[in-house]
């Protein structure tokens, strides 16, 4: 795993497959998505390599329920006791009381999956993980009140999480970077593609500086006409 500083109080964590983000406060840290299975030992040895202990890191906050976002959430969460979230749509399938729909792929999507398949554990579920719920709308304690946007299309419960007084947006999978040239690219293997576009024109709409995806290399500085040219890709 790599381990990547964006700003002073923020981290990339890139996986094989994903990546998630560490945010600081000055009395705490959030994690945003958790990576694939196996991660939380990976994300503890990270935290502590930045001067931290696992148990700094009071909340685990999910963008949707995916193997590679939610994967890590529960051994993380047993490492350093921090609370997991996501939103109330998809915290069935992070807690595994249900499982998830699986997307509608698009002709050309089905080898880029095949590929990203290949890189991911095999023979077990996602395991569980105590999850509380949160709904569009709600502000979260960090980074100065971080407000959850719901932003369904790549899942029902897929959240962005917009920091107004950092210019941060955490977008999930709503949006990606392509890995060829860095474009940004409205997100893929979705449930419902034309509500992922309206997600992605929601997003366009914050003025955000810094835009971090869930896959590709985030947008450091003036992020909101990169997310406008992905919204009015249609």
């Amino acid at each position: 795993m790599d381990v990547i500083t964006l700003l002073p109080r923020l981290h990339l964590l890139r996986f094989p497959v994903g990546q998630a983000y560490l945010w600081r406060d000055d009395d705490a840290l959030t994690l945003v998505d958790a990576g694939t299975i196996g991660a939380g030992r990976a994300i503890a040895d990270a935290v502590t390599a930045l001067g931290h202990t696992p148990g700094d890191v009071r909340r685990i906050v999910l963008t949707h329920f995916h193997e590679d976002h939610a994967g890590g959430a529960g051994e993380f969460a047993a490492l350093s006791g921090a609370e997991v979230l996501a939103h109330h749509l998809d915290a069935p399938f992070v807690r595994g009381e249900l499982t998830g729909p699986p997307p509608l792929f698009e002709e050309w999507e089905l080898p880029i999956h095949a590929a990203a398949a290949q890189r991911l554990p095999e023979g077990t579920p996602v395991p569980p993980a105590a999850v509380t719920g949160v709904s569009d709308g709600e502000v979260l304690d960090f980074g100065g009140g971080a407000r959850v946007i719901h932003v369904p299309g790549h899942t029902d419960g897929s959240i962005a999480l917009f920091l107004p007084e950092e210019g941060v947006l955490f977008t999930g999978d709503a949006v990606a970077a392509s890995p060829f040239d860095g474009t940004v690219i409205p997100g893929v293997f979705n449930l419902d593609r034309p509500r992922l576009l309206a997600s992605l024109g929601t997003l366009a709409d914050l003025g955000a500086e810094v835009a971090c995806f869930g896959h590709g290399d985030p947008v450091v500085g003036d992020a909101a006409p990169a997310l406008r040219g992905a919204a009015a890709v249609g």
